[in-house]
């Protein structure tokens, strides 16, 4: 049996615990066990009761408070500290291998806000959290200047030790511009410093030529990846900056021109002309006519002939035959860099529709058939001039080798003597003070109503023009 205590006022208990008239402090017992486990019930508390003011001192209220800052403080900084340490360890944004450079004197600041503008991290005030950690707090070195290769989706932690440790790059390869993409894979394949295959040749016009530089740990197809990406992002960048009278509708017609501009000429100077001349025929629905579209038609990918054009080249039809196609060719006809993109998007505005060489690596412009013909003459001149000096000099050395009796220049027994060869720049084009055929050569055989030289163009060249005389502008004969 249980017993229970019963309270002083449990004469008046409302539950009917304890029993009516039952004296103070008396144990009695309980009507059932459940009800010998319930708690005894508290009194009421006085109607007149009030609880009293907490007796502290002032200043130990102040403490408890600070303490309780301090520990939310503490722990919001260790939840800070785990989130940095994640955002800095994870996969960076870099979507292909990349070469960042440091000149001397540049700030912390400034580098951590140009990595993050080139996509190599994420978040630079992590970067800058991470150096004020590493290089200050534990003292482990400091950003050093120099060039960098960063690899694809490099973390800020290898970003960092990469700048601080000084892995600056060793090797480059320059590209040049004007090269087909085939040229470009064949020139990084001979790269010896570079590994790894390039598993397909690249879309023309889709790599940008420049120089790069790499790390040992870069493979070929790192940097054909890299110039994709750098002509994908020059062309999205100067896009919107291009005249809004511009014949080009789309990027890819802007390279597309742009190729033909790159091959046309190696002066920079020259290339907002060049492309003008372009433009102009463009409106006026005129054919290009340009030299560099037969011969990608004629030798595709591999960028050049082994001998001059000849007029039966002229006339085969071929996708990429402007004498015999209207408007552009269906893909670029090379790799253009940054200045031939540029002069297309913003060409000198001018009334010209021709242009011939003047014998000094440029060109000479003109806005009329009569004017260009004056213009062709003059480089007729200037062209046989050109032979004559180099014929000259060919003769001179002939007679000093057959003088110095020696082998040194002497042709062997039963072989000709072969004249040296043409001096030609990467890109194809003629290199200034030079020609393309060698002194002895016929001219190329072309009709003179084609090179404007006839003032009364033949009945084919019209009707392949639309009717209307379109000579071609000529320039230094091409291989």
């Amino acid at each position: 049996m249980s017993l229970t205590r019963d309270p002083p006022s449990a004469a008046g208990d409302k539950d009917g615990r304890f029993q009516p008239g039952g004296v103070p402090g008396q144990l009695v017992a309980a009507r059932s066990p459940a009800e010998a486990l319930e708690p005894i019930r508290a009194p009421d508390l006085p109607p007149d009761w009030e609880e009293p003011e907490l007796n502290r001192h002032p200043f130990l209220r102040i403490l408890d408070g600070f303490v309780t800052f301090l520990f939310l403080l503490a722990c919001l900084g260790v939840a800070l500290f785990y989130w940095v340490k994640v955002q800095f360890d994870q996969p960076g944004p870099l979507a292909t291998s990349t070469v960042f450079a440091i000149p001397k004197g540049e700030g912390v600041t400034a580098i951590a806000e140009r990595l993050e503008q080139e996509g190599i991290i994420a978040d630079r005030r992590v970067f800058m959290t991470s150096i004020l950690y590493f290089m200050y707090l534990k003292g482990q070195g400091s950003l050093k200047a120099g060039e960098y290769e960063f690899p694809k989706n490099a973390s800020m932690r290898d970003v960092l030790d990469t700048l601080a440790q000084g892995k600056s790059i060793e090797h480059k390869v320059t590209v040049a511009e004007g090269l087909t993409s085939y040229q470009v894979v064949q020139k990084l394949m001979a790269q010896s410093e570079l590994r790894g295959e390039i598993t397909e040749i690249p879309p023309e016009g889709s790599l940008l030529p420049d120089t790069y530089k790499f790390g040992s740990n870069d493979t070929r197809q790192d940097i054909i990846d890299r110039m994709r990406d750098a002509q994908a992002k020059f062309l999205t960048k100067v896009w919107p900056t291009r005249d809004p009278d511009v014949m080009v509708a789309t990027p890819q017609e802007a390279l597309i021109l742009a190729s033909i501009v790159e091959k046309e000429t190696g002066r920079a100077d020259e290339r907002p002309h060049i492309a003008s001349v372009f433009e102009n025929r463009l409106k006026k629905k005129m054919r290009l006519q340009s030299d560099p579209t037969i011969i990608y038609g004629l030798a595709g990918g591999k960028g050049a002939l082994d001998h001059p054009i000849q007029q039966d080249e002229v006339d085969r039809d071929t996708p990429y035959n402007t004498y015999k196609i209207n408007g552009l060719p269906p893909t670029p006809i090379a790799n253009p860099g940054r200045a031939a993109i540029e002069a297309v998007l913003r060409p000198t505005k001018s009334n010209d529709l021709y242009f011939v060489a003047d014998g000094t690596g440029g060109h000479v412009f003109a806005a009329t058939l009569d004017e260009h013909n004056k213009n062709v003459a003059q480089w007729r001149k200037v062209e046989r001039e050109i032979r004559e000096k180099e014929a000259a000099a060919a003769a001179a050395k002939a007679a000093q080798d057959a003088s110095a009796g020696g082998n040194a220049g002497a042709a062997a027994p039963g072989q000709a003597a072969v004249p040296a060869p043409t001096q030609t720049t990467t890109q194809g084009k003629t290199a200034p003070g030079t020609v393309a055929a060698a002194p002895a050569a016929p001219e190329i055989p072309v009709d003179p109503g084609a090179l404007g030289t006839n003032p009364q163009p033949s009945a084919t060249k019209q009707a392949s023009n639309g009717g209307g005389a379109v000579p071609l502008p000529v320039r230094n004969p091409k291989r």
